[in-house]
């Protein structure tokens, strides 16, 4: 009888659903596109039996900050960031990719008021062009297209075109008012544009570099820091199990999602549905198309002075990372 209670309680000393479970922290864009991605995570769809997510919406600015601060253990960045913080001692590792674009890529126009003279991008020169931040990877993409596609001179000092950072919270009001002459309006303010007829694209930026180099571009990614990666490999990989699993609930149940966002955020449940199909994929997992993305922005921002020096995109990729094609 002893021997039995013994064996139960290891059995159940062994148990995951008693055990005590993990936090992971994750950092991820405040956008209602972002929070269709997260929502089946949120609300209980996709579990896990090892970690539980902590997980926060943050503004550009704030994303940069955290990934900079290592607040969290999952962050979403830039992919500009990755060289530059590993340039600073930091030892940032690419997990996962968050944004890569359709060939489309709607969400990576420059957009222009509705009335305004300017048609095409040849028209850009001299103006001034609205940028949610120049360190970015969206807007040095943009630049990149500029200036392999339609031969720009992207120099921030004495290009063609005055590039002027803002908000994006501010770029609507500013286009309306004629303070800046074109923005790059993306995720949802890009769709409520194209949607309101207040303003029209005259440049897409994603088609562009698509042509230019054959893959897709790739403007985010999910990244972790080495410390923390080598010490709970397990966790990490659990968590990007999870966020794929949420990401593929919401393409699976579009319409129990999308209405429940849309609600959630006040926005037209179409903008999630052309978001998914038209604007960006949120893959989790790596292709080795993102890594030659990856490779080429870096490349590319190198020849724009942007970076000192391009680091081996393989170099920077988690050892644990799955890699799919």
């Amino acid at each position: 009888m002893k021997k039995i209670f013994l064996a139960f309680s290891f059995i159940i000393f062994l148990s995951p659903s008693l055990m005590a479970k993990e936090l992971i922290k994750f950092g991820y864009l405040a956008d209602p596109s972002h929070e269709a991605v997260m929502w089946a995570l949120k609300n209980g769809k996709v579990e896990s039996e090892t970690i539980e997510v902590d997980a926060d919406a943050l503004q550009i600015p704030a994303l940069i900050q955290a990934t900079v601060s290592k607040t969290y253990d999952v962050i979403q960045t830039a992919g500009m960031a990755i060289p530059r913080a590993r340039s600073k001692g930091l030892d940032l590792r690419i997990v996962g990719t968050a944004l890569r674009y359709h060939t489309g890529g709607e969400g990576a126009d420059i957009w222009v008021k509705s009335d305004s003279s300017l048609q095409s991008a040849s028209d850009l020169k001299g103006k001034k062009l609205a940028v949610y931040s120049l360190g970015s990877s969206g807007i040095t993409l943009i630049r990149i297209a500029l200036a392999n596609a339609h031969g720009f001179n992207v120099d921030l000092e004495s290009g063609d075109v005055e590039f002027v950072e803002m908000p994006p919270p501010a770029m609507p009001g500013a286009l309306e008012s004629g303070t800046i002459d074109a923005a790059t309006l993306i995720h949802s303010q890009a769709y409520q544009a194209q949607n309101t007829n207040t303003f029209r694209s005259i440049v897409s930026t994603a088609p562009d570099n698509y042509k230019s180099f054959g893959v897709r571009g790739v403007s985010a990614v999910l990244a972790g820091y080495g410390e923390k990666l080598d010490k709970n490999p397990d966790i990490h990989k659990e968590f990007l199990r999870l966020l794929h699993q949420s990401v593929e609930y919401a393409k699976s149940n579009p319409n129990e999602v999308f209405a429940a966002v849309a609600k959630e955020n006040d926005i037209d449940e179409k903008f999630l549905q052309r978001w998914f199909a038209e604007y960006s994929d949120f893959p989790v997992l790596m292709s080795n198309d993102d890594m030659k993305a990856i490779q080429i922005l870096w490349d590319e921002s190198v020849k724009l002075g942007m970076l000192k020096s391009a680091p081996n995109v393989h170099d920077t990729v988690w050892t644990e990372t799955i890699i799919v094609d």
